[in-house]
């Protein structure tokens, strides 16, 4: 179990550095606001859960696993 919660651990670092920028930072960047701000959040934040998607697949975790590393994923993808 040990082993679990260090691998589960590394995960989540090396996936925070995966994205270069969260998408409040580029929204911030491109000088979104109102809908456009809101349009492409919604984008980014469904590209983040794909990737993050992907990446959960990819290392096989399931279960609490799974959603626990999607969420913290997401959440380091989208700014929140």
């Amino acid at each position: 179990m040990k082993t679990f919660a260090l691998a589960l651990a590394l995960a989540c670092l090396t996936t925070a550095g995966a994205f270069a920028d969260t998408c409040a930072a580029t929204a911030a960047g491109k000088n979104l606001a109102g809908a456009a701000k809101t349009s492409f959040l919604g984008k980014c934040q469904k590209d983040a859960q794909a990737t993050c998607d992907a990446q959960a697949a990819e290392k096989k975790l399931a279960g609490a696993a799974k959603t626990s590393f999607t969420k913290k994923c997401v959440k380091d993808a989208v700014g929140e």
